[in-house]
């Protein structure tokens, strides 16, 4: 009999083991599930470029690493690339921050303006010089700016206006006007996928 119950004792035992190994389990995938999202909500989150108007700097399917947390820092700069929402197409788009608040912005065909100084923009420099080699526009499929859909060409307070890299095929501020501060998710600051493409976004300044 003591027998008996020394290994009726030991099974209790090895249950009530299992029993707490498994509340372990479950609290932790809680917490992991938990940190995922506030780390999403508020930190850092995904995003998947889709379409071409990035290019030749983001091609369509790259996974990136959008900063969700910089903007609640300080505003958006000047060559930065961010993502943004688009409420009225209900949806996420990637451009290039070209003008802040109290900028004077003017694009003719490939020329860029801001407060009447022409701009260097490096990051589609040889796009550009591809393009006219050619004896063609860069934009010559965009529109320019300002145009009849949006003639105010002075940044407002709690705005940017961004514009896509690919300048004749991109939807961007020349269409859909200037981003609000409270539609940018965040900007752009690594691609992850695919690994051969692995790095962090250079953001060029003025």
């Amino acid at each position: 009999m003591p027998n008996r119950a020394a290994v009726h004792a030991s099974g209790s035992g090895k249950q009530g083991g299992a029993y707490k190994e498994i509340i372990e389990w479950i609290k932790a995938l809680v917490i992991a599930v938990v940190l995922v999202f506030l780390i999403r909500q508020f930190l850092f989150s995904p995003f998947i470029v889709d379409g071409p108007s990035m290019q030749p700097n983001f091609e369509t399917g790259e996974r990136l690493i959008v900063n969700k947390i910089l903007y609640t820092i300080r505003e958006p700069k000047f060559g930065e690339v961010v993502v943004f929402d688009v409420p009225e197409q209900g949806r996420k788009f990637i451009k290039r921050v070209i003008g802040v608040p109290g900028d004077t912005i003017r694009l003719e065909g490939d020329d860029l303006y801001i407060n009447d100084k022409k701009i260097e923009e490096p990051y589609i420099k040889e796009a550009i010089a591809e393009a006219n080699a050619k004896g063609e526009l860069y934009n010559q499929n965009g529109p320019n700016f300002p145009n009849p859909e949006v003639p105010e060409t002075t940044v407002p307070e709690g705005a940017i206006f961004a514009l896509g890299d690919n300048r004749g095929d991109s939807t961007d501020s020349r269409v859909i006007g200037f981003v609000e501060d409270k539609e940018v998710v965040g900007r752009a600051d690594i691609i992850f996928w695919p690994l051969n493409k692995l790095e962090f976004i250079k953001h060029w300044t003025k």
